[in-house]
């Protein structure tokens, strides 16, 4: 640690601080605009400009560090002033210089509101400007369906240039010209091709980087901010949902150093027209081919009457990707209830089970764990499309260097350089045999095996997990052993237990013709269930289950309801209510209740608070929000014969990959530009 003095008061910080970093650490308050913690240092803004004792001239905090400064003749600390009459005369100058080409477009900018330009020229600049001349005119750039921009506004701060060279790693956008000819733009003005570039939107410190899709829909003081956690992928980034009324305006990200850092993925934010397209909002019944609206009572009756016309053998129940702890824990207590053993929330057909603990399905090193590992080797996934935040984190410990990575599986582009083994699983066996890559994770301290559900979903997806569990080394201090999840809901699902009891029948039996009389669907539209069935669909948008459907009961989103959902590595997170679903769609466990009572299978609790204290009764480690719940691995004697042929990646198209994103025009764009970009890339 290092001691230094800023504005008289004396702190103690590491060397490795910038002025900027110890100045904050003191209390004061330093003005910025290129600089973020999450980026490299720029230095170009002059903003952050302090005085420095014994230095010429003010000095670029965010650019100087504590161990550069130099100590007093009679070794004193340094000393830093923020607010002398020499600080405050910089800071006006770079304001002024700042503000010669910004056009006034403070009462029709989207920034409005939320801009550092604004706040800080408020608190550091001066009244009034000298200078006169025509402000620069640059021309708007098409940078894709997700961000806007008005070049007349950009300061040249380079922070999306920075963020989409270094965090996105698509280099997608740049400088080009020089001196006030200067433009940032993406070369060829093509959209940008980063899963994350949305990010460049919050980055932006003036108004010329916005969220396209929001562009003039609402102010910042208009909105009810909620906290939240996202559904789009199982790594259950912290966000926040702003709405208007019972609308949701937009999808930001909030800073859960753990998990998400302060990123999101693209299809986390802008996901927002997919929640009130193609909704659900009232009960249906299938007659005479055809899905006619209903009451609930008559919903209600029509599925009773086809309940109590068969046995529990014949009944079965689907749990989605995106459904709630809750929602899940009251359709197998129904399910119990009425007898039925045939239960799965797997219906991609992955192979993991609770029987073999509940380490042999997470992602045990945790996701920050990933910037301690030495070696990675990646089975059967394609982080970018599965979880493209997470992979943000790998190729963050790739960039900090001392880590070898290797792929086996489809090969693709992931961002970040790493070793192509082969497409399958004769490369795993090879591996497992102590062959190639199998020696750098041997002797790795911090091995990590990633394995996705592509590999995991094939007949051989247990001998896929078990091999890659030895690789990995499990130990006491260390877990090597990373379950990539794709859905939201599995490792919630799997911690209930919604497996099949003894003598069900999985999903992929469940949905073969004639396997049942009746199947409750809770929201699974990623899977065909053939004819023959009775098919209870609960869900929110009309999407494949609904299609199938004989019955239809409306549910609600998750910005519709409160909720816990656990992720990939274990976390259990809590998700709040933000608005109202609209209509007659209502919370799913309430739902469920309201059934029961009808089936004659009657729910033991009566409201939320009740069912949670059922849910934490049965399954401890659900009330411990924010923490994650060590878990056991016990493969047994596990047949480890892997059988021939390539892993495909669970997730082909990134954008589509839910009936919310489905639902959304702005996803569906993106869609299209990305098979764009494949079939130019095939030519």
């Amino acid at each position: 640690m290092t001691k230094i003095i800023v504005d008289g008061k004396e702190v103690d910080v590491p060397a490795e601080y910038t002025l900027l970093q110890a100045c904050e650490e003191a209390g004061a308050e330093i003005p910025r605009f290129c600089f973020h913690e999450r980026l490299s240092i720029a230095g170009n803004c002059r903003m952050c400009l302090v005085e420095l004792k014994g230095a010429p001239k003010p000095v670029a905090s965010c650019a100087w560090s504590v161990k550069d400064c130099r100590p007093g003749p009679n070794g004193e600390p340094p000393v830093v002033v923020t607010k002398s009459p020499t600080v405050k005369k910089a800071r006006n100058g770079v304001m002024e210089f700042l503000l010669i080409n910004h056009p006034l477009d403070c009462p029709i900018c989207d920034q409005g509101g939320e801009c550092d330009l604004q706040d800080q020229a408020m608190a550091f600049g001066v009244d009034s400007s000298r200078y006169a001349e025509n402000k620069r005119a640059v021309e708007d750039k098409y940078i894709g369906p997700l961000v806007r921009t008005s070049m007349n506004r950009c300061i040249h701060c380079t922070r999306c240039v920075r963020f989409t060279a270094e965090v996105a790693g698509t280099a997608d956008m740049g400088a080009i010209g020089r001196g006030e000819d200067m433009e940032i733009t993406t070369y060829l003005e093509t959209a940008m091709s980063s899963e994350l570039q949305g990010n460049v939107a919050d980055l932006c410190p003036v108004g010329a980087l916005l969220p396209k899709p929001y562009a003039f829909k609402a102010r910042p003081w208009e909105l009810g901010k909620t906290e939240s956690i996202d559904v789009m992928d199982a790594l259950g980034s912290a966000i926040r949902v702003d709405i208007r009324g019972r609308e949701v305006m937009r999808i930001l990200p909030r800073v859960n150093e753990s998990v998400n850092e302060e990123w999101i993925s693209d299809k986390t934010r802008q996901i927002v027209d997919g929640l009130k397209n193609q909704r659900l909002d009232r009960p249906y019944i299938r007659k005479d081919g055809r899905l006619q609206p209903a009451s609930w009572g008559d919903a209600f009756a029509a599925i009773a009457a086809r309940v109590k016309a068969t046995t529990p053998a014949r009944i079965g129940a689907l749990a989605g990707d995106l459904a709630s702890v809750e929602d899940m824990f009251a359709l197998k207590v129904l399910m119990d209830n009425l007898g039925a053993k045939s239960i799965d929330c797997r219906q991609d057909g992955t192979k993991l089970h609770p029987s073999l603990g509940r380490a042999s399905y997470l992602f045990n090193p945790t996701i920050a764990g990933i910037e301690e590992a030495d070696a990675i080797l990646i089975v059967g996934s394609n982080p970018r499309k599965e979880s493209p935040v997470l992979n943000a984190r790998i190729r963050k410990r790739w960039r900090m260097g001392g880590v070898q990575i290797a792929l086996v599986g489809e090969r693709t582009d992931l961002t970040y350089d790493y070793q192509y083994l082969g497409a399958g699983a004769e490369t795993l066996a090879e591996l497992a045999s102590g062959k190639g890559f199998a020696d750098v994770l041997a002797k790795a301290q911090r091995p990590m095996v990633i394995v996705g559900q592509g590999a995991l979903m094939r007949a051989d997806g247990l001998s896929i997990l078990a091999t890659a569990a030895k690789l990995a080394r499990p130990a006491a201090d260390w877990n090597g052993l990373a379950v990539m999840h794709t859905a939201a809901a599995r490792v919630g699902g799997l911690d209930l237990g919604l497996v099949p009891g003894e003598g069900g029948l999985d999903a992929r039996a469940m949905t073969r013709p004639g396997a049942l009389d009746v199947l409750f669907n809770l929201g699974a539209d990623e899977i065909d269930i053939a004819p023959g069935a009775f098919v209870v669909y609960q869900g929110t948008h009309g999407d494949r289950g609904a299609h199938r459907a004989d019955v239809i009961l409306p549910g609600a989103t998750y910005t519709e309801k409160s909720g816990l959902y656990v992720n990939t590595e274990g976390r259990v997170q809590y998700a709040d209510r933000a608005n109202f679903a609209p209509g007659e769609a209502r919370e799913d466990w309430a739902i469920l209740r309201a059934l029961s009572d009808v089936l004659g299978a009657k729910l033991p609790f009566d409201s939320l608070s009740a069912l949670r204290k059922a849910l934490y009764a049965a399954h401890p480690h659900f009330g411990r929000v924010d923490a994650i719940e060590a878990g056991a691995l016990s493969f047994g004697a596990q047949n480890a014969d892997l059988q021939p042929g390539a892993f495909t990646n669970a997730v082909q198209d990134f954008y589509l990959t839910n009936p919310i994103a489905r639902a959304s025009a702005v996803m569906a764009e993106c869609s299209a530009l990305a098979k764009g970009r494949l079939q130019q890339a095939a030519e």
